[in-house]
């Protein structure tokens, strides 16, 4: 597979321990990132010995000469050293960026032969297709491959197609004795846009919840997969957006008459809150396309993709910031009613729904606010 093919050669230059003095992790798949980082933790760092072993710097907050010479300097602790070196981009602010880059050459050309320096240029995204990167990108990548490439080893870390993805999805659940069917594989890969460490997280889970039966099926994904639950979410939430009452209330009892049903309603609640959430980002942010989305949204807060469109129209309905806070604000109300033991479940939702597809009413000005009666 093409784009696991990059990262399994330093896999095998690892294990293989025919390392070069330098390399440069080009792209933000974190998937493969974190590939390499473990095949580094198993082969070349004994778990006791990573506190003297392993390093993490950021050149925007570290000086790069002092990163190389502490690269330099044997260690008294460790057999091997390996220092991970965030911030490339500053290597090439502006102004002339001759003296790093020497630096580096130098480095190189003269290195310590029991440590790796390991250059992170996660500012840059690789997609599958690699004619479709972006002009900016593209010569990002270009520079540092005409500037760091003719002696640091360049690594691509890119995104994955989606038939790579499925066929990686199979092969691991082979190497765990799982089996995964077809449409469940497709369903996995298509909720979570190809996004390889959600996809690997994922699975983990989907092993777990059917060790026993050891086969992964469609009804499987759609249970445990957060994504592939959200889709009837951003239904809803388009719907809201929309001020379409009726599609609105008819997505809530889809919703709920599918699944765990009413007893997942604090579950419900929670994503509405934290899309709003998202939307009120997105808003705040100007945010206008993907690219801006995954910038604006930190790890941990990130739509999915095959989301990302939906949100960032979605939240461009609103009409400000004020009419999102009103919508957060009514689903924490409904959140508290939800956990007071309501006589139904349903009814809270389902007023929920009116409240937040309901046109919001105008606001006074504050002097007029102060003289009303309360």
């Amino acid at each position: 597979m093409r784009a696991f093919a990059q990262s399994d050669r330093f896999l095998a230059e690892v294990e293989s321990r025919k390392l070069r003095p330098a390399y440069v992790f080009v792209g933000d798949e974190a998937f493969f990132r974190r590939r390499c980082r473990d095949a580094i933790l198993k082969h070349l760092v004994p778990e006791e010995l990573r506190d003297f072993s392993l390093f993490e710097f950021d050149l925007s907050e570290t000086d790069l000469a002092e990163v190389l010479d502490r690269a330099r300097t044997p260690s008294l602790m460790a057999p091997f050293q390996i220092f991970f070196v965030k911030g490339v981009k500053t290597l090439f602010g502006r102004g002339s960026n001759e003296e790093k880059l020497a630096t580096i050459e130098s480095y190189c050309k003269n290195p310590n032969p029991d440590a790796v320096v390991i250059f992170v240029a996660d500012h840059i995204s690789i997609p599958a297709d690699a004619r479709r990167i972006e002009m900016q990108d593209k010569e990002r990548y270009q520079r540092i491959r005409e500037d760091m490439g003719p002696f640091c080893s360049i690594i691509e870390l890119a995104r994955v197609e989606e038939g790579e993805a499925v066929r990686w999805i199979t092969d691991y659940c082979a190497t765990q004795s799982v089996k995964i069917e077809a449409d469940a594989a497709r369903e996995l890969v298509d909720a979570l846009g190809g996004d390889m460490m959600m996809i690997s997280n994922e699975m983990e889970k989907l092993i777990l919840y059917v060790r026993e039966k050891q086969r992964i099926t469609l009804g499987d994904v759609e249970t445990m997969v957060l994504a592939a639950k959200q889709r009837s979410l951003y239904e809803l939430t388009d719907a809201i957006s929309a001020r379409d009452r009726v599609r609105a209330l008819e997505m809530l009892d889809a919703i709920l008459s599918s699944g765990e049903g009413e007893e997942a309603s604090i579950g419900h609640v929670y994503m509405l809150a934290r899309t709003f959430r998202q939307m009120l980002v997105i808003l705040e942010r100007n945010v206008r396309d993907q690219r801006m989305l995954w910038a604006a949204l930190w790890q941990g807060f990130r739509v999915p993709p095959f989301a990302a469109d939906d949100v960032i129209r979605q939240a461009r309905r609103f009409k400000s910031k004020r009419d999102l806070t009103r919508a957060i604000r009514l689903v924490a109300k409904a959140d508290l009613a939800l956990r007071s033991n309501p006589v139904s479940k349903r009814l809270v939702l389902e007023k929920l729904v009116l409240d937040l597809t309901a046109e919001p009413k105008p606001e006074l000005p504050g002097w007029l606010q102060e003289e009303l009666p309360v």
